[in-house]
């Protein structure tokens, strides 16, 4: 089960979010990106549209899988930086795992 948390874009704003929120889920870093199995990183653009902190932290090792190579940034229609995403979603999992 999913617990949802209404309160993780707010959260995710200190660690540098701005505008991965806007995507409409088009599927296209997914289709671009090298690591493109398992929607990388569509999944975790829809985690934070969910408010999926739970599954953010867990999957937090993933994360790491990311060249940072910027195609999806780069090919992404609505402009939203799937990249930066995945580097806000590295500070947010580093500071959660610090934490614990």
């Amino acid at each position: 089960m999913i617990c949802v948390n209404p309160e993780l874009e707010t959260e995710l704003r200190q660690f540098g979010l701005d505008t991965s929120l806007s995507c409409f889920n088009c599927g296209t870093c997914a289709a671009i990106c090298p690591l493109h199995e398992d929607n990388f990183p569509r999944r975790f653009v829809r985690y934070v549209q969910l408010g999926a902190r739970d599954r953010i932290l867990e999957a937090g090792p993933e994360l790491w899988r990311c060249l940072h190579c910027g195609l999806c940034t780069a090919t992404c229609p609505r402009g939203t930086d799937p990249g930066e995403l995945m580097q806000v979603l590295k500070r947010f999992v580093l500071h959660h795992w610090r934490r614990n």
